[in-house]
């Protein structure tokens, strides 16, 4: 009996490794041949970021974000050759990336604004850049967040995603910059020595560029002084300091030659 039993064990494991044994080999095959094939295809990503000059940062995640992609399909069909039923497991799947993606949704922005950073480039490192009200040089463009440090030598932390969804203003993308400043002068003062004289004060900055030409124009008539306007031409990284050596230099230049910058000031008319 024990001899009959044993046998009938021996035949129905014989049956079941004859049946489930080519399903085995040719998932095992199918698992190595598609490894191989998923490393071929990281490599080819990778060749294709290097080519487009796409940063490092986002050039690592999409190979890896990839090749988990392949991997995990890889399986779910290798697990269809066992016979596993995988509809239960897609779904399970897709259900916890659902929730993942509404648990993370904030972060999935600012991931999303940073991959469109890196693809269109708004803005890159050492840029001059306005964002979410903070005017500052970009220091770094990181996934979730870009790193700004602020002429007061702060450092800004602005996430990408509410980034690319308002208005971006690189003061450095076409390479020069416009100074706006404003002087004024008395009622009184001879306005073509005022003009030519903050005009020389431009020429002789070395960082104020020729093309476009400076501009020294009259804006406005005030209550106290006839306001000019002076707007010369520089790179974005000496800003700052052309806006203050502008105004300083140009308050030196007008009064050495006697073209005086007036007090506020009241006229009072006694009636007796």
């Amino acid at each position: 009996m024990e001899n009959l039993d044993f046998s009938k064990l021996w035949d129905q494991g014989s049956e079941m490794i004859l049946a489930y044994a080519p399903k085995v080999l040719l998932a095992l095959l199918v698992l190595f041949i598609g490894l191989r094939i998923i490393k071929v295809i990281q490599k080819l990503i990778r060749k294709a970021a290097d080519k487009s000059n796409v940063e490092d940062a986002l050039k690592s995640f999409f190979v890896s974000l990839g090749g988990w992609i392949l991997k995990i399909l890889l399986f779910i069909a290798v697990a269809d050759m066992f016979g596993v039923e995988t509809t239960s497991f897609v779904a399970i799947i897709g259900a916890a990336g659902l929730a993942i993606g509404l648990a993370l949704q904030g972060t999935l922005a600012n991931f999303a604004g940073g991959v469109l950073i890196m693809l269109f480039k708004p803005y890159k490192i050492g840029d001059l850049v306005e964002s979410q009200g903070v005017l500052g040089s970009v220091k770094e463009v990181q996934i979730f967040n870009t790193i700004m440090l602020t002429p007061e030598n702060k450092t800004a932390i602005l996430p990408n995603g509410a980034v690319m969804n308002n208005h971006i203003i690189n003061y450095s993308k076409e390479g020069k910059i416009r100074v706006d400043t404003n002087i004024g002068v008395a009622y009184d003062s001879d306005l073509k020595t005022a003009k030519s004289v903050l005009v020389e004060v431009l020429k002789n900055d070395p960082r104020v560029l020729a093309e476009p030409a400076p501009l020294v124009a009259v804006s406005e008539l005030g209550d106290n002084a006839v306001n000019l306007v002076v707007r010369p031409w520089c790179d974005p990284a000496v800003y700052w300091d052309v806006y203050f050596d502008t105004l300083e230099n140009g308050k030196k230049a007008l009064d050495q030659a006697g073209v005086s910058i007036p007090f506020p000031q009241v006229d009072v008319h006694m009636i007796q």
